[in-house]
């Protein structure tokens, strides 16, 4: 499965994480982690993206990249979900890395949702069916994103 979407403003970035959140929501079945990975380059709308996420999750808290803390976890308040942990990756050197912080327990609970920035950088430890965005710039204000499962 691959969907393409092309955002000509930020506020369409947000929109689209917010809508993809709802449907999330709304159409869960399976119980296991939700694993979102984002691919891209600096600035390419990955935490935009999120913060119309989080918004859609219902979160209130701003979203910024947690690019020095690594991991930020935030409540959601949902019969399917507990749990929104928002990971920033720019800043390790080697996958394994992640393991120190817990990165292990939070995957394996099916009450949390998990967004991975940076997700290539972990890709040899990101679970198979994880869903991967891919953001690309167009010009100042446009991005192409494509959605994807990871199959490996």
């Amino acid at each position: 499965m691959v969907k393409f979407y092309l955002t000509t403003h930020s506020s369409q970035t947000k929109k689209l994480g917010e809508n993809l959140a709802k449907e999330i929501l709304k159409t869960r079945t399976k119980k296991k982690t939700l694993i979102i990975g984002l691919e891209g380059e600096l600035g390419g709308g990955k935490t935009t993206f999120l913060q119309g996420f989080a918004r859609g999750l219902g979160i209130k808290e701003k979203i910024l990249s947690p690019t020095f803390v690594i991991i930020k976890k935030f409540s959601i308040f949902n019969f399917q979900f507990s749990n929104f942990y928002h990971v920033d990756c720019y800043r390790l050197e080697k996958p394994n890395e992640i393991l120190n912080l817990g990165f292990k327990k939070i995957i394996s609970n099916p009450q949390n949702i998990v967004a991975i920035e940076w997700a290539d950088k972990i890709k040899k430890i990101l679970p198979k069916n994880s869903i991967i965005l891919k953001f690309k710039f167009v010009n100042k204000n446009s991005r192409k994103i494509w959605l994807m499962k990871r199959k490996n």
